[in-house]
C-alpha cells in the first residue's frame, strides 16, 4: 500500500519558512541535509515516492526547534550542559508537533523523532541500539552529522574542502559506534567520487541562503548541469 503524508508541500514550506526565520543556521543547514538526502536517495536508487517522502522528511527534522527558546538556539558560543539538555528535546518536541498535526508516515516520523539516536545506544532521545534504530534514521544521521562537522559554529569556523575531508574521515572513525556501517560507506562513497562537490560549493555558509522557492529553481538548474546527470 503506497503511504501519503498527511503534511502536504505548502504545509512543509510554510514550517521551513518559519523554522528559517527563528534560525538563520539552521536554515541554511536545512537546504543542505536536503540536497544531500536527495544525493543519496539517488544513489541507493530507492522509488520516486520514498524519495519524495523522505525529502519531506529531511526538511521538517528540526521542526522540533521551534520550541527551544531564542536565548538557547541561537547563543553565540558552546552550550552549558543546562541548555544541551533542553537543546536535546527538539527531536521527541519535534515528533510530538507532527503527531499533533495529524502526521502519520512512519518515514516522517522516525526520521524527526530518531535522527540524534548513536548506533551503540549513547543517543537520544530513546537511547536505541543498532537496528532497533528505524533505517532512515540511521542513514539521516550521517547526513546531519556530516552537515554539522562541515559548518560554521560559534566553537568551529573552518569549512571548505579540508573540513569536508576531515568529516568524513570522523564518520568513518565512528563507524559501528556512533554510526551504521552501510550509510556511512555509502556516503562518503558519494564524497570520494565528487557527487557532493556542487552542494559543498553552491550551499556553503559563505553564500546567502535561498529563499525555499527561489532555491527550488536554482537547486534543479544545479542538477540539470551536473555531469553525468540523468536529469541533463
Amino acid at each position: 500500500m503506497m503511504l501519503t503524508m498527511r503534511i502536504d508541500q505548502e504545509t512543509a514550506i510554510a514550517l521551513v519558512r518559519v523554522i528559517e526565520h527563528k534560525d538563520r543556521a539552521t536554515a541554511a543547514h536545512t537546504w543542505r541535509v536536503v540536497l544531500y538526502t536527495r544525493a543519496l536517495a539517488e544513489a541507493v536508487g530507492i522509488s520516486r515516492e520514498e524519495e519524495e517522502r523522505l525529502t519531506f522528511a529531511a526538511a521538517l527534522h528540526d521542526v522540533g526547534k521551534l520550541d527551544i527558546p531564542d536565548e538557547i538556539l541561537g547563543k553565540p558560543g558552546p552550550l552549558t550542559d543546562a541548555e544541551f539538555a533542553v537543546m536535546k528535546t527538539h527531536a521527541a518536541l519535534g515528533h510530538q508537533a507532527l503527531l499533533s498535526m495529524g502526521e502519520n508516515d512512519p518515514m516522517l516520523l522516525n526520521l524527526v523523532r530518531h535522527h540524534h539516536e548513536r548506533f551503540d545506544g549513547l543517543g537520544y532521545p530513546d537511547g536505541l541500539v543498532g537496528e532497533a534504530i528505524p533505517v532512515v534514521a540511521r542513514w539521516f544521521a550521517v547526513i546531519d552529522s556530516f552537515d554539522a562537522m562541515t559548518s560554521v559554529r560559534p566553537y568551529r569556523s573552518q569549512v571548505g574542502d579540508e573540513a569536508a575531508r576531515r568529516a568524513v574521515v570522523e564518520l568513518q572513525a565512528g563507524m559501528g559506534t556512533r554510526y551504521s556501517p552501510e550509510p556511512v560507506e555509502a556516503f562518503a562513497d558519494l564524497y570520494h567520487t565528487g557527487q557532493l562537490d556542487w552542494i559543498l560549493h553552491y550551499f556553503n555558509d559563505e553564500v546567502p541562503i535561498p529563499g525555499w522557492e527561489a532555491g527550488k529553481v536554482e537547486t534543479a538548474r544545479k542538477v540539470r548541469g551536473r555531469p553525468g546527470s540523468e536529469k541533463a
